[in-house]
């Protein structure tokens, strides 16, 4: 029972970050949620709550979407799946982690200190790719997009709407794929199926919390879960070697 109460806290407040956001599901989420389940099931949960979450999100944001920048990202992530793919299948992710958590911290690092870089096609490439392989291999696709929008310093109603409909097609894509590779279990379905009331109480609160989010408090909130993120995936990670 205190097990279930922890987990549903974790979803109420990844899905307020979600909706307030835009990005902040999987990166609350899934940290957590290694402590409460296998890597493969935690991995299962996130996607399936970031889709319900993506699916009851997006006719609300649709028309702040950049539909150009959002082709060349999911081109970009079709291109990442099948790396992302085989890491999730051999490589170890305890090292994984530890290799995600430090380029998580510099980047926070160079954001708070302002450093800034424009938007080209080639680097919407390559944030896509990137995404792709760390939504399939850890469920975790919001850290490359959330530092690009934030260095080319992309307005939140673009880095909201864009990233909830990039969600959209590369968590469907992961897990569909993820279980083709390695299958799912019922626990999986019971876990996501408990928290949707959760997910739509935290849709409500974080539609609300939204409305107060000017740029910068919304740049706070980037470095907050950025550099959480980072730390708290160096320590499990060292922890854990």
């Amino acid at each position: 029972m205190e097990n279930f109460f922890i987990y549903i806290c974790i979803i109420l407040v990844a899905s307020i970050l979600q909706t307030s956001t835009g990005f902040g599901f999987s990166i609350m989420a899934t940290p957590f949620l290694l402590l409460l389940f296998k890597p493969s099931e935690a991995i299962q949960i996130n996607i399936i709550l970031s889709l319900i979450i993506s699916l009851a999100l997006i006719m609300k944001v649709k028309k702040s979407i950049d539909t150009y920048l959002l082709k060349k990202l999911i081109l970009g992530s079709i291109m990442g799946l099948p790396l992302g793919g085989l890491i999730y299948l051999t490589v170890d992710i305890k090292t994984f982690k530890l290799l995600i958590s430090i380029i998580l911290l510099l980047l926070t690092l160079m954001l708070i200190f302002n450093v800034r870089f424009k938007s080209t096609t080639d680097r919407d490439y390559i944030v896509g790719g990137i995404s792709g392989v760390l939504t399939i291999s850890i469920g975790m696709p919001g850290p490359p997009l959330l530092i690009y929008f934030a260095g080319t310093n992309t307005g939140k109603e673009k880095t909201r709407a864009t990233t909830l409909a990039f969600f959209l097609f590369i968590y469907l894509i992961s897990l569909l794929s993820q279980l083709f590779l390695t299958g799912t279990d019922m626990l999986v379905w019971r876990s996501s199926l408990y928290a949707i009331p959760a997910v739509f109480i935290g849709l409500i609160l974080g539609q609300i919390l939204f409305k107060y989010l000017n740029q910068q408090v919304f740049k706070i909130f980037t470095y907050i879960l950025l550099g959480g993120t980072g730390i708290y995936l160096l320590i499990d990670s060292i922890l854990s070697l």
